[in-house]
């Protein structure tokens, strides 16, 4: 199957069906309207006979076959589903499959990066709930698996960290709480040039704040000199999306 192909049934997947002017506008929008739908033809060409009962019989608009089961849609399903229920009714690996899935990796195409952020943003907000019941249930030790989980897909994501260091606290391993906010801080001032919340600083109290202050506000490079004193550095570039792959 070649890349053509392969990028045609992607966004029918992901995007559902489509006009054929909007496919091809979306996978060809460097070439003429004519290429484009010239590859367009020859593209569903392919996957006719390449894979038959694939694709809708219908020529407008373009679509999968209605026996066409797609992963995404499923998982997706499944996200709803963790969202409302009771943590006892969620499978204990859920969290591993939240921590793990993926979107066609590698993919950079605009319509596929919306696609994994969306799915990213939904996996973070399952997992933060998730460990927020579990600790309700004073099941630290999940809650804190969540909370990792979590902080592991968004690690700028201040309120997964906030969850992270309130689990480890409630554990109580405020040494680990510590260390979180502190990775946290340097993190954060490397990546965007800005310091955590005054809120989430708060969590850990002003004796344990005052040691976390001084460690993380002191240059190594130059000893006495503070983070505020630095120039803002330029923000890098992220590209690593994150989402499920279909099978």
């Amino acid at each position: 199957m070649g890349l053509r192909q392969q990028r045609l049934i992607a966004a029918l997947a992901l995007l559902g069906e489509r006009p054929r002017q909007f496919l091809s506008g979306l996978l060809w929008p460097d070439s003429s309207e004519a290429q484009a739908s010239g590859n367009l033809r020859a593209a569903l060409f392919k996957i006719s006979h390449q894979l038959p009962g694939l694709l809708d019989d219908r020529t407008e608009p373009v679509g999968l076959s209605g026996s066409v089961t797609v992963d995404l849609h499923e998982f997706r399903s499944h996200l709803a589903g963790a969202g409302a229920a009771g943590p006892a009714d969620v499978p204990a690996d859920f969290t591993d499959v939240l921590r793990s899935a993926e979107l066609l990796p590698g993919w950079y195409d605009d319509w596929v990066l919306f696609e994994q952020e969306r799915l990213r943003e939904q996996r973070v907000l399952v997992l933060e709930s998730l460990s927020r019941r579990h600790l309700l249930d004073e099941d630290t030790e999940r809650a804190l698996d969540a909370a990792r989980s979590a902080a592991a897909i968004e690690p700028l994501r201040e309120s997964a960290q906030r969850l992270l260091i309130e689990v480890q606290l409630r554990a109580g391993n405020a040494a680990g709480a510590r260390r979180t906010f502190i990775d946290f801080e340097a993190r954060l001032w490397e990546e965007l040039g800005v310091e955590p919340s005054d809120g989430l600083r708060s969590l850990l109290g002003p004796v344990a704040m005052a040691t976390v202050r001084k460690i993380t506000t002191a240059d190594p490079a130059e000893p006495g000199r503070s983070r505020a004193a630095r120039p803002d550095p330029r923000p890098r570039p992220r590209l690593s999306p994150i989402a499920m792959r279909p099978a």
